[in-house]
């Protein structure tokens, strides 16, 4: 049997959580007196069915079963976790915690979204304040795996054990936080920086776009895999967090910021931070740390890339920049030769265990090869949404030699057919002369419309029959047509 989650508020956070829990095997029951709420709900839930599973490499738990409840009574009845995510008053809070501990069971964990209350502010008129402890997450909850867990002095903690324990299964890292605090830990740096953001703009010194940017392209991407302290160890090189402190930290006293009320850098204060580092990153070199750093930067500038986002979406600005690939078939020099339709570094995400290339990116490589062959014979975006294109009936890849992260590679296609409905290619991968791989592909040039094979119209089949005519003059590949088998 499933456990089951009861959600009080069903807004963006309170839907996150219901989306989270449910697509991990949760039974999920929603009390929100919004007349809209089911509809929001279901849109958060589109958005997470779409973008969570993706985040894992084995298959996701069944999903459990969602219910809606107009009673409050009905929702937490039976659950073992129930988290309220209604608005920040706290006397609304404190009467809705009054409300379902009158009917959920003893035992259930009851966590509240809220980003600035203390849990013994929350605990104050309850009938039972050892039951509840904040559970503080970031947005969107079905993706981002940080929660700050906060009790009191009222909660066992064994409570906070098993707190921990629930979130731990449905994939999301528990925060404990070490005392009580407004605010807890990562709003107290988002107020500090808002703050700051705000004092800029107000004093004409940066526009929200800017102070956006200087995020997103710099420390921001840094803090995303590292934080703040790892950054700033490796910041201080082969000497370490001590020699950071010494280099930087009299600049904690410059009139830099608005926020200057800073703590004394004493003694007992850099022994402290740089003990906790130690135990943080001591086990690795500096020339470790920069190594995962910059692993670490590649996948995510790579991910920001494939969607054209933030860094990403400067990245394929410089790529079209300095691209020295063909644009257009008359851009070849000699079309009697192989086309070079890939020239690129092979970069870290791409291997694998062996420290080679993985056998899943030699078919990126010649998928984006034949892709860049398509566009030199006129099968582009505008043609396409015009309702035409190619689809691949079969491919044959043939690994002759190692690749590894940085190799500098090129692939020639060579066109073995080009008539009528179908595209026959054959690519090679070298490291300059060195033959690293082959590609055979078969497509087939459909109708996007009804999605069967038709005959492509004159902007393609004009440019294709030239290079195809072109090519029929080459030998033919000693592994065209191979198949695996002994010999």
């Amino acid at each position: 049997m499933n456990q089951t989650a009861a959600i009080i508020g069903g807004g963006v956070i309170g839907g996150g959580w219901a989306a989270r829990f449910l697509l991990m095997g949760w039974d999920v029951r929603v009390f929100d007196p919004d007349p809209d709420a089911k509809r929001k709900i279901n849109e958060v839930l589109a958005n997470a069915r779409r973008s969570l599973p993706g985040l894992s490499d084995v298959d996701l738990p069944t999903e459990g079963t969602l219910s809606y409840h107009s009673e409050m009574s009905d929702a937490v009845r039976g659950a073992s976790w129930i988290q309220e995510s209604i608005p920040e008053r706290l006397e609304l809070k404190r009467k809705v915690y009054q409300v379902l501990q009158a009917h959920c069971s003893s035992d259930a964990v009851i966590g509240s979204s809220t980003s600035g209350f203390k849990p013994s502010e929350l605990q104050g008129c309850a009938t039972r304040p050892e039951q509840i402890i904040v559970a503080h997450p970031f947005n969107p909850v079905y993706l981002l795996p940080l929660v700050e867990v906060v009790g009191s002095d009222k909660n066992d903690a064994q409570l906070i054990d098993n707190a921990s324990d629930i979130l731990t299964s449905i994939g999301m890292h528990p925060l404990r936080v070490r005392a009580e605090i407004e605010a807890h830990i990562a709003d107290r740096f988002l107020e500090a920086v808002w703050r700051e953001a705000l004092w800029l703009i107000k004093d004409g010194i940066a526009t929200t776009e800017e102070i956006d940017d200087a995020i997103r392209y710099g420390f921001g991407l840094r803090w995303a895999q590292m934080g703040l302290f790892e950054t700033y160890r490796v910041a201080g090189g082969e000497a370490g967090m001590r020699h950071f402190i010494a280099q930087f930290g009299p600049c904690l006293a410059w009139p830099w910021t608005k926020l200057m009320d800073v703590p004394e850098l004493t003694d007992a204060l850099v022994d402290k931070i740089a003990d906790q580092s130690d135990a943080q990153s001591g086990a690795f070199s500096i020339r470790d740390l920069e190594r995962a750093r910059d692993n670490n930067l590649v996948a995510i500038l790579r991910g920001l890339k494939a969607q054209n986002w933030g860094a990403g979406g400067l990245l394929n600005k410089q790529d079209r920049r300095i691209n020295k690939l063909p644009q257009i078939l008359d851009d070849i020099d000699d079309l009697g030769k192989p086309v070079l339709t890939v020239a690129r570094a092979v970069p870290l995400d791409w291997t694998d265990y062996n420290g080679h290339m993985n056998e899943a990116r030699y078919l990126q490589a010649f998928g984006d090869a034949t892709d860049k062959l398509m566009e030199l014979v006129g099968c582009d975006a505008d043609y396409i949404a015009s309702g035409g294109s190619y689809f691949t009936a079969e491919t044959h890849i043939c690994h002759i030699d190692e690749v590894h992260a940085g190799t500098r590679i090129e692939i020639r296609t060579q066109v073995l057919l080009g008539a009528g409905k179908k595209l026959h290619l054959f690519h090679e991968m070298y490291d300059g002369d060195r033959l690293l791989a082959t590609g055979e592909h078969m497509l087939i040039h459909v109708s996007l419309a009804t999605r069967k094979a038709a005959d492509p119209d004159d902007r393609v089949a004009v440019p294709l029959a030239r290079i195809a005519t072109a090519h029929a003059a080459l030998d033919r590949p000693n592994r065209a047509g191979a198949a695996i088998g002994m010999r």
